[in-house]
């Protein structure tokens, strides 16, 4: 089985900014290269993986980008574009799409003044160009709150294939209204097929990141199988922040504990195969991952 990680950092303060990496977020605020990663990914069998945005420039998107060049494992590349700058965004992408890693764009809404930000006219033109280009957008949010702009957005860009990161931050410890609140919003996001969600960055929504429990997360993941089912969800190890939040291996057999339930193709699916069909993972660069990690 290949085995994707579907949200990977990679970050390096001497070639990029990265204006919320501080010493709050002591010991990660210093370059956090592929090759810290390597023997996590390795130990828990995983074969590639899609590196994911940290700011919102070219020059991150350029250090991704180099990274994917000298390590094989690298498959994909998810991307920064100026969506408000649509004229911009286009120059910038056909010089990107010239490698076959970029994959999909994200930007950091949930770092905006304005939470309203990715409904504009001129953000939504980026968008359409994503979804002509056949490039996936990563929806990243802060709060469940924000998931109530998926809908109109897939509905706006029906032919965009959008990915939920991180679940939209469900309420891990939190009250049963929120994870209510937080299953209602969802929900109505998945009434549009080309939505997709990460299991990703559970962890606790108060106090120290490391304070959850495999008990706490499992109510939504179960959510999340019901709501959107295994074709539409993908794993996600979220280094290094998880190193915050109790290690990438914890959340690896928390992961694996939680999707023990499934059938052997449902938790293929979610361990892999949805992430290599949604981002259309070139075959011959997952072919170099799986041959680079064994």
């Amino acid at each position: 089985m290949t085995v994707v990680d579907a949200h990977l950092h990679v970050w390096d303060p001497g070639r990029a900014a990265y204006d919320w990496l501080g010493p709050a977020m002591a010991p990660l605020d210093r370059a956090m290269r592929f090759r810290d990663a390597r023997p996590l990914l390795r130990a828990a069998g995983v074969t590639a993986a899609v590196l994911v945005q940290a700011a919102d420039s070219d020059a991150d998107t350029d250090h991704m980008l180099a990274t994917a060049a000298t390590n094989p494992e690298a498959a994909g590349v998810v991307v920064w574009l100026p969506l408000d700058d649509p004229d911009r965004a286009a120059a910038r992408l056909a010089v990107l799409r010239r490698d076959p890693h970029v994959v999909g764009v994200r930007a950091l809404i949930h770092e905006r003044s304005d939470p309203d930000w990715i409904l504009r006219p001129d953000v939504g033109e980026g968008l359409a160009l994503l979804a002509g280009a056949g490039l996936t957008f990563d929806y990243v949010t802060s709060s469940p709150a924000a998931l109530r702009h998926v809908p109109e957005l897939a509905a706006r860009h029906p032919d965009l294939r959008l990915v939920v990161d991180h679940l939209g931050k469900p309420p891990v410890g939190g009250t049963p209204e929120e994870r209510a609140e937080w299953r209602r919003l969802l929900t109505a996001a998945a009434r549009r097929p080309g939505v997709h969600a990460k299991l990703s960055g559970l962890y606790a929504t108060t106090g120290a990141l490391d304070t959850w429990t495999t008990g706490q997360v499992r109510p939504f993941v179960e959510d999340a199988l019901e709501v959107l089912g295994p074709e539409r969800l993908m794993y996600g190890g979220d280094w290094p922040i998880s190193l915050l939040a109790g290690g990438y291996a914890r959340t690896w057999e928390a992961v694996g504990a939680l999707l023990a339930p499934l059938a052997t193709a449902e938790r293929a699916a979610v361990l892999g195969g949805t992430a290599a069909r949604f981002y259309r993972l070139d075959p011959d660069l997952l072919d170099a991952a799986h041959d680079a990690a064994v």
